[in-house]
C-alpha cells in the first residue's frame, strides 16, 4: 500500500464541483489505474493508523479496503492520500481522491454545497472535551473563561462556538488545520482543553505519553454521523461505496464473518446470505463488480462487528465499548442498520 501526502490541493479553501462526465467515469478511471486514490486524515490509531513499515490500519482503512476489494478482489490495490482538514474536500472535489474516508461528519451545508455525496454512516459519534485529570474540571459545563484547542476548518471549530453561546460562557479559542499541533500544543499546556469527536479525543488520549492523566468530560455536545463521502454526480460510484458498507452490517446481522464466509458462499444457509454473497441475484453486475463482490470484501475486513472490535473496540488501547452505544446493531440496542441485499 502507497502513501501519498497532499500538501495542498489546488486553492486549499477552494472548491472545484466536477462536471457529471467527469464524476461518472470514477469507476472506470480506478479500474484503468488499477487502484484506487483513497484519502485520510492525518494518522489517528483506531481510524486511520499508520505503522512503521508505512501500512495503514484502521476502522476509516478499512472502508477503504473494503471497496478495493469489491472492485479487484484484492484489498490493497490502493494508494492512501493523508490530507489535513483544510484541503480534505478540494482533494476529493478535484479528483485527486476517487473516495474519502476519514471520521467526516454528514451535515446538511456539505452533503448540498459541496458537490459532494455521503453514502453511509460507519460511525455514530459526537463532541466532547479532554481535559487533564489535575485541572479538577469535572464538567463540560466548568469551562467558562478556557481556552480550547481545536482543528480549524471543522465542525467541531462551529460546535465548539455554539456550546459557549448556548451555555452563555466565554472561551478562547486556539486552533491550527493539523490535529498534530493541535494535541502538542494541548499536551504542553498551551491550552485548558482539547475538543474533538469522542472517537476521536479516545484515540488520541491513547497515544498520549501517560494517557490516565487525562479524561474524557461526560457531556457529548453535538451529533457527529460519520462516514466515507464521495464526488456528486457519480450515481454508481456512490452506490458501491455505500452497498460495501451496507455489506458488511447485514454480514454481522446474518453470521457471515471472515472465517466462514467461503463456506456460507459454497452452500448458503438462506436466501439473504445466497444474495449478500452472490449466489443469487445480480447485484454485483449492476453495481460494475463481480456477482461475489461481498465474499472478496468479507474476507479481506470482516463483518462490520469484526472491523469494529478490531480497531476501535472494547479490547483496543482505544477501548469504545459497543454494547450499549449507538453503533451496536439495532438487534442489540444501537441503530447501525441497512437496507437489505435483495
Amino acid at each position: 500500500m502507497n502513501i501519498k501526502l497532499i500538501a495542498s490541493v489546488g486553492v486549499a479553501l477552494g472548491l472545484v464541483v466536477p462536471t457529471a462526465g467527469f464524476a461518472q467515469a470514477t469507476l472506470a478511471t480506478v479500474k484503468e489505474r488499477g487502484y484506487m486514490n483513497c484519502q485520510v486524515g492525518l494518522p489517528t490509531p483506531g481510524f486511520y493508523a499508520l505503522a512503521d513499515d508505512g501500512t495503514w490500519s484502521g476502522l476509516d482503512v478499512d472502508m477503504c479496503r473494503g471497496v478495493s476489494a469489491a472492485i479487484f478482489g484484492d484489498p490493497d490495490k490502493l494508494e492512501f492520500q493523508s490530507v489535513t482538514s483544510a484541503v480534505r474536500f478540494t482533494a476529493l472535489a478535484s479528483g485527486e481522491s476517487d473516495m474519502l474516508s476519514r471520521t467526516t461528519t454528514w451535515t446538511a451545508v456539505r452533503d448540498t454545497q459541496l458537490g459532494l455525496d455521503f453514502t453511509a454512516i460507519n460511525f455514530y459519534d459526537g463532541q466532547g472535551f479532554v481535559v487533564p485529570i489535575d485541572s479538577g474540571i469535572n464538567s463540560a459545563m466548568e469551562l467558562d473563561g478556557a481556552t480550547v484547542c481545536v482543528v480549524t476548518g471543522t465542525t467541531t471549530e462551529l460546535n465548539l462556538a455554539d456550546f459557549f453561546r448556548a451555555n452563555d460562557m466565554s472561551f478562547t479559542p486556539v486552533t491550527n488545520e493539523n490535529v498534530n499541533v493541535i494535541v502538542e500544543t494541548y499536551l504542553g499546556g498551551g491550552c485548558d482543553a482539547y475538543t474533538n469527536d469522542k472517537s476521536g479525543l479516545a484515540a488520541r488520549r491513547s497515544a498520549f505519553p501517560v494517557p490516565n492523566e487525562h479524561k474524557i468530560l461526560p457531556e457529548t455536545v453535538s451529533k457527529e454521523p460519520l462516514g466515507p463521502v464521495v464526488r456528486q454526480g457519480d450515481d454508481g460510484w456512490a452506490n458501491l461505496v455505500r452497498w460495501v458498507m451496507y455489506g458488511i452490517i447485514n454480514a454481522e446481522e446474518l453470521g457471515v464473518t471472515q472465517a466462514n464466509v467461503a463456506e456460507m458462499a459454497a452452500t448458503p444457509p438462506n436466501p439473504n446470505v445466497a444474495r449478500l454473497l452472490g449466489a443469487e441475484g445480480n447485484i454485483g453486475e449492476e453495481l460494475g463488480v463481480s456477482a461475489d463482490f461481498m465474499v472478496n470484501v468479507i474476507s479481506a475486513i470482516g463483518n462490520y462487528g469484526e472491523a469494529y472490535e478490531r480497531h476501535v473496540g472494547a479490547n483496543t488501547p482505544i477501548g469504545i465499548p459497543r454494547e450499549g452505544s449507538l453503533n451496536a446493531l439495532w438487534t442489540q440496542g444501537g441503530i447501525v442498520y441497512a437496507p437489505p441485499f435483495r
